[in-house]
């Protein structure tokens, strides 16, 4: 199949959940799409994740990353939806209201396609050692999380025999209970922050029921070894800073990195796209179209999710709006700034765009965990929303439901507001 010189009316970028959803949404909305995808085969991340509990909010039943995966290619496949493999985005230029794309693949070389609309759905990246300033020398044995997962579900490789975990996000979580499966010794998570970073299921289901230790408040300062991991040193910390004289030297083969997400979106720098500096993802509205018309963003390029239902929930509004900005041009858009009060993180989207007149999905994250917390949104003092959680964690995203036609004409920005109640 030609991909060389094709117009489309979408083009999607990345053949992870959210970039296959989006592309199924504009397609069933008229739209003439394609995927463009960097691997050998579409599925994102899922590919690799072996464990189940994906889709219980979509599907309502537990399915393995690769059974979720499975799902959303072929619903590309009863639609005859091209996904070009090994393909890569090499640049981006806008001109005329169209967009036009540098890609490279081994069928037709350096060629280039245009569309009006792009879905940028690129999911993110694992951050390294460097990224979180470990002193010490660079022997073999220090790998991400996700490159463990890789070496063991889809390599075959056993990576490590006996070794330190930093980081407790989720698939540092699952990582310590996959390598322990395998026969590895962990000798426990070291998390810097006073409480974990991944799920609750995650610590209880991967932690606690296979009785592996986890240390908060306390870090990885210095690695040793020169052609192989040999061990660590750990340390408490106050601040992020160690605690002089609690340093520990821990005897292992292998550091495990699960120190945080980036979204990916390097690509589109030369368009200028506004980026949130909380999310590291960019500014949308809850159409997921960016401040540049007809790009849009979605999924872990937008902001990393807990859930891969949520990534799909947002390709599912990109894939819709890009297929109705490529038929009909964008309308007049009436954004009205969404700002993040007390104690919420941060917000997506940004901004409402009170001219579409639909329900708009707010996400949000906690700054911090605490009990009895009431969510409000309000616009020029009117409540539009209150809500209880009973408890909320950062590491746990929430979302709730704005009517667009109840936020007063005129309102010139809408608070969305954390804050615990008095039992």
């Amino acid at each position: 199949m030609e991909l060389a010189s094709k117009n489309w009316d979408v083009i999607v970028i990345g053949g992870g959940p959210a970039g296959l959803a989006s592309a199924v949404a504009a397609h069933d909305r008229g739209a003439k799409v394609c995927v463009i995808e960097r691997e050998e085969r579409p599925g994102g991340i899922l590919k690799q994740c072996i464990h189940d509990g994906f889709g219980v909010v979509r599907f309502k039943e537990k399915l393995t990353g690769p059974e979720y995966a499975h799902r959303f290619i072929e619903m590309a496949r009863e639609r005859n939806i091209p996904v070009f493999l090994n393909s890569f985005l090499t640049d981006i230029t806008y001109k005329d209201g169209m967009y036009t794309l540098a890609l490279v693949n081994n069928d037709e070389g350096a060629f280039y396609s245009n569309a009006p609309a792009v879905v940028m759905a690129m999911g993110c990246r694992e951050r390294t050692d460097r990224q979180v300033f470990i002193q010490g020398e660079r022997p073999s044995g220090i790998m991400t999380a996700g490159l463990a997962q890789y070496f063991i579900n889809i390599q075959g490789f056993m990576p490590a025999k006996k070794c330190v975990i930093l980081g407790s996000g989720d698939i540092g979580l699952i990582m310590a209970r996959r390598l322990t499966l395998e026969g590895a010794d962990v000798e426990g998570v070291y998390e810097i922050l006073p409480e974990p970073s991944g799920l609750t299921r995650n610590v209880v289901q991967c932690l606690e029921d296979y009785n592996i230790p986890l240390h908060l408040s306390t870090t990885v300062t210095e690695v040793h070894g020169k052609n192989r991991v040999e061990g660590v040193t750990v340390a408490q910390v106050e601040n992020f800073k160690p605690i002089p004289g609690t340093e520990r030297y821990i005897e292992c083969d292998s550091l495990i990195l699960s120190v945080g997400l980036i979204p990916e979106n390097d690509i589109i720098e030369p368009l200028k796209v506004p980026m949130d500096p909380k999310t590291k993802g960019p500014v949308v509205d809850q159409n997921m179209m960016t401040m540049n018309p007809g790009i849009f963003s979605c999924g872990n390029a937008l902001h990393v999710n807990d859930l891969v239902d949520f990534v799909s929930e947002s390709g599912d509004i990109a894939g819709e709006y890009a297929a109705k900005f490529s038929t009909n041009g964008t309308h007049k858009r009436n954004l009205v700034p969404v700002r993040a009060e007390g104690k919420v993180m941060y917000v997506v989207p940004q901004y409402l765009d009170v001219n579409t007149k639909n329900k708009a999905t707010i996400y949000f994250r906690s700054s911090e965990t605490f009990t009895n917390a009431r969510l409000t949104v309000t616009a020029e003092g009117e409540k539009i929303i209150s809500k209880k959680f009973r408890i909320v964690k950062p590491p746990e995203m929430e979302r709730v439901v704005v009517d667009i036609d109840k936020i007063p004409e005129g309102a010139g920005e809408i608070i969305v507001e954390l804050k615990q109640e008095e039992k």
